[in-house]
């Protein structure tokens, strides 16, 4: 017969094993939660890893379609970013050269109108309100020897209605635009900045017209490309899964 103090030993090992093989367990189902927390955080960074090279390499790719239609004579500068997407130019270069525009309006300048005069735009009006943004293009121009192309530099214009947007002296003389390309005023300006090219431009437009807006991923461009679009019962809206979204309403 065991005396009471073996007795209450094994009973306090037996505690004391009970406890430990209960810690052990708790351990183990918050090792395997944990575990199976971090393989889906690893798969859901996996997948989104995957996802952004596989969109650098789409806009690689567009650059690399695109540079060899246009035979520069200097360096193409940095698209993306406040510039135009490759997608984008490689869509814009594609519509120039299929409809060969006699005159293109352009909202906004830069890259984008150094494509179009390489793809074969023979007369360009671009307005900007940016004097920086403005005298840069023209630089631009100048150094890859390209004539025919318009940079109207004027300061936005507050309307009676409360929005600024281009003034009426940057419009003299245009009509018949066969291609608009829609990237300004910047978004940053005042809601719906870009709204007022439909009030202004779309009589302006030509029978046949081709309108593109960047940025078309954005809700205030995707109003106003359905808004030109029902004003164009003859042409139809498509949307372009481009890095910033590119909405094209053309000629059926």
């Amino acid at each position: 017969m065991r005396n009471p103090l073996e007795a209450a030993g094994l009973v306090l090992s037996l505690i004391l094993l009970i406890y430990i093989l209960a810690m052990q367990r708790k351990m183990a189902i918050r090792i395997n939660s944990l575990s199976k927390q971090m393989s889906k955080e690893i798969k859901g960074q996996g997948a989104a890893i995957k996802g952004e090279l596989g969109h650098h390499y789409h806009q690689v790719e567009a650059l690399e379609q695109l540079l060899p239609t246009l035979k520069l004579s200097a360096t193409l500068p940095p698209s993306r970013g406040w510039a135009a997407s490759p997608d984008f130019l490689l869509t814009l270069s594609s519509i120039v050269r299929k409809s060969k525009p006699k005159l293109v309006v352009e909202l906004g300048s830069g890259v984008s109108t150094l494509v179009s005069a390489k793809s074969g735009a023979k007369r360009i009006i671009s307005l900007d309100h940016s004097i920086e943004f403005g005298e840069a293009t023209r630089e631009m121009l100048k150094e890859h020897k390209v004539t025919g192309v318009q940079i109207r530099i004027n300061e936005l214009l507050t309307y009676p209605a409360g929005y600024k947007w281009y003034s009426p002296e940057a419009l003299i003389g245009i009509k018949n635009i066969d291609l608009l390309v829609i990237d300004g005023p910047p978004s940053s300006i005042n809601p719906d900045a870009r709204y007022p090219a439909i009030e202004h431009l779309l009589p302006l437009l030509s029978k046949r017209a081709t309108v593109v807006l960047d940025d078309a991923d954005r809700e205030d461009e995707k109003k106003l490309a359905a808004a030109f679009a029902a004003a164009m019962p003859n042409h139809k809206l498509t949307f372009l899964r481009h890095e910033k979204g590119t909405a094209v309403i053309s000629p059926r």
